[in-house]
């Protein structure tokens, strides 16, 4: 068997890296670390470790945009791929309600597509703090 698709599944297999990779094929938009730090409040070494796990399985791609790097999701168009992708999509949103609100209220911070702030910013918690009211 090919030691890729062991990785590819090890890669998913972590549930930070799940939530990632799930989060990517629902928004279908690029994110950075910074972006992904707010969505799931994570450390800067955990959202980037998990990232360059999920780089090094070739699920997502990372592109240099400024002084930010995007991440999306790699274009395998394989049966794995696809399959895989599948399975990941059927996980029910509302098992990542959450993740999908603070996604959508980050990315609302952008400026012509690009992110403007780093994580933990005095925009980001105002947004938070007024979502919860």
């Amino acid at each position: 068997m090919d030691d890729r698709y062991v990785e590819v599944l090890k890669a998913i297999a972590e549930p930070h890296r799940l939530r990632l990779f799930w989060l990517l094929l629902r928004i279908n938009e690029r994110i950075c670390v910074a972006e992904a730090m707010d969505v799931l409040g994570e450390t800067h070494y955990n959202v980037s470790r998990n990232l360059k796990i999920l780089l090094r399985a070739d699920l997502v791609r990372a592109e240099k945009d400024g002084k930010w790097v995007f991440y999306t999701l790699s274009k395998k168009d394989d049966a794995f791929h696809r399959s895989l992708a599948d399975v990941v999509r059927a996980i029910p949103a509302h098992e990542f309600e959450d993740e999908i609100k603070r996604c959508r209220l980050r990315l609302s911070l952008r400026q012509d597509g690009h992110c403007v702030i780093g994580p933990g910013s005095p925009e980001w918690e105002e947004i938070c703090r007024a979502a919860k009211e």
